[in-house]
């Protein structure tokens, strides 16, 4: 639903954009993509001391925690709310959909269902392929998008926020010009070949 239809007094990311009307396709990752509404994604990290406690942690607010990472920019969380909100903008510009829906297909579409995991038997070392847990599924998925973001926008003419909102466009539509979407099928492809 788009942010214009939705009913008055209702929690808005940014007082703009509804979480009504969103849906996760995938089952798997239902229970790990919390679209609680807020209408600032900065929970102060109240997650951090219990078990499974970010996936209580609104889906924006882990996205936003994802680009926060390399060394200069860490901490930074204001920096990063602000270029998330206006590539929310852009998002919605260039699609006319709401963009949290587009930042929920984006997660799904870049979340990889298999790996490889190193087993030692007797000094030789074999790589077998392996089923991914539907937490760590949604932490891959938010890496790469925001691994992508940051490559793309690195020694570039466009800004961060472009960057942001390209990432995400192509990765809901599962195009492969994404880099979490070409990260999801390499990781694939490789634990297909050691099975």
């Amino acid at each position: 639903m788009p942010a214009e239809e939705a009913g008055p007094g209702e929690i808005k990311l940014f007082g703009k954009w509804s979480f009504r009307g969103i849906e996760v396709r995938d089952p798997g990752l239902k229970r790990y993509i919390c679209l609680k509404p807020v209408y600032w994604p900065h929970s102060m990290g109240r997650h951090e001391h219990r078990r499974f406690g970010k996936a209580e942690v609104n889906i924006v607010e882990r996205f936003i925690n994802q680009l926060m990472r390399p060394g200069h920019n860490t901490g930074k969380k204001t920096k990063a709310i602000k270029a998330v909100r206006n590539a929310f903008e852009i998002i919605h510009l260039m699609t006319g959909e709401n963009p949290i829906q587009i930042l929920v297909r984006a997660v799904e579409n870049a979340a990889p269902c298999e790996d490889t995991t190193r087993i030692a038997y007797g000094g030789i070392v074999y790589h077998v392929s392996v089923d991914i847990s539907p937490q760590r599924r949604v932490d891959l998925a938010l890496r790469h998008l925001a691994e992508g973001a940051r490559q793309a926008a690195f020694r570039s003419l466009r800004s961060l926020e472009e960057c942001i909102a390209e990432e995400l466009i192509l990765a809901s539509k599962g195009d492969m010009r994404s880099h979490a979407v070409q990260k999801r099928h390499e990781m694939e492809r490789i634990a297909e070949a050691s099975r």
